[in-house]
């Protein structure tokens, strides 16, 4: 069986298929979305919208939308302390497996990487818990590599379950799964699920996911709705910037998000913005076109589409856009990061999936949020 021939459009046996013209309506959207068509009237049209078309948004996106990035930004800020006040929330990850069943040519785990391997015990997962716990923190992310065999649904509901006894919130970032096993994972415990598309380029997604059942594009563009019927409280959303046309993937991602929210209101919603970072045996993976400005510009551009919409800016970035970037447009932040697995209680006993810029503590990070005249939420929900 060649894996790399597989067709990337066509689920695999024992995929959910749900009802849903949501990718179609994206990608649709995607194709006729031309970001060199806006000009300067577009984006002055678009910021003096209290409401934002998806139209206005693509013109927030554009190249000539640079030269009104300090506009945006006073707007931006504007609409965060309207739904946020002044509060940045903190988490941090948890990697609790790295093993892996894709080839995801721009990531540290894909399966012919030669890097060290580990899935945490039940009680070692604890020890990590009950270390991140001792810091103040009461959100946590549990992550895992891609592979079923190695980090089965069952053991990842082991872990959240683990989790709830230290956190008030858990969050999960895995592989995508059926709407079933979703609901058995909320069932024990977890209240978000941070799914990425990485690019929402059909042909690039193909180019770089060679093999392994992450190749299937519809599969992972609906695990965010699939996760929704489910019963999870809230999803992520975003792209890997840089990977493909940056400004075509944004919108995509942003536009998806729109899309979910009018169709579940209730869900809570989410924005990250990870950038192509190096990782182990790949020094040179970076983002050619996404600077800090552009950078900004996407996450400015996503405040002003769905202004109560949290995002989430992530240790892939350097401290210092970080802590300009809060109270401005991001509401969350992780602190005291580990990328591999473990490594918060003893060594890590996993390699990293990409290397980090940021590698303040909790207390650092919380210290930097008072001084800038912030206010850091450990929780904003009570567990019942």
């Amino acid at each position: 069986m060649v894996l790399n021939r597989i067709d990337h459009m066509k689920y695999l046996d024992g995929m959910d298929v749900i009802e849903s013209d949501l990718m179609e309506k994206v990608l649709s959207a995607v194709e006729k979305y031309d970001y060199s068509q806006y000009s300067s009237r577009d984006v002055e049209i678009a910021l003096h919208k209290d409401h934002l078309s998806i139209d206005d948004f693509g013109a927030l996106l554009s190249p000539v939308a640079l030269s009104y990035l300090e506009d945006i930004a006073r707007k931006a800020k504007l609409e965060t302390r309207k739904h946020f006040g002044n509060s940045i929330s903190l988490f941090t990850p948890l990697y609790i497996a790295n093993y892996c069943e894709n080839e995801c040519v721009y990531c540290g785990f894909k399966a012919t990487n030669k890097i060290q391997r580990a899935t945490l015990s039940k009680e070692d997962a604890e020890s990590e818990l009950k270390a991140i716990a001792a810091t103040g923190l009461e959100e946590i992310l549990l992550l895992t590599g891609e592979s079923r065999y190695k980090s089965d649904v069952e053991y990842i509901g082991e872990t959240i379950q683990l989790a709830t006894k230290y956190f008030k919130t858990v969050g999960i970032e895995i592989y995508p799964l059926n709407v079933e096993e979703y609901t058995y994972l909320r069932n024990c415990g977890a209240d978000f699920v941070s799914v990425y598309q990485e690019t929402y380029n059909p042909d690039k997604y193909a180019a770089v996911h060679l093999w392994g059942s992450k190749r299937i594009f519809p599969y992972r563009f609906h695990a965010q709705e699939r996760a929704l019927l489910g019963g999870m409280r809230g999803v992520s959303f975003g792209a890997l910037l840089g990977l493909d046309d940056f400004r075509k993937d944004a919108f995509a991602a942003g536009f998806h998000a729109a899309l979910i929210q009018q169709k579940y209101p209730h869900a809570e919603i989410g924005f990250s913005v990870p950038r192509l970072r190096p990782f182990k045996n790949n020094a040179d993976n970076n983002s050619k076109d996404v600077h800090e400005k552009q950078l900004l510009q996407v996450m400015l551009a996503y405040r002003l589409l769905m202004p109560y919409a949290g995002i989430t800016i992530s240790t892939r970035e350097r401290a210092g856009f970080r802590d300009n970037v809060i109270g401005l447009v991001a509401t969350k932040m992780s602190a005291g990061v580990s990328v591999g697995v473990g490594g918060h209680d003893e060594e890590q006993k996993g390699d990293e999936q990409f290397e980090i810029s940021d590698e303040r503590s909790v207390t650092e990070v919380h210290e930097m949020i008072v001084n800038k005249g912030l206010q850091p939420v450990y929780t904003d929900y009570i567990r019942v």
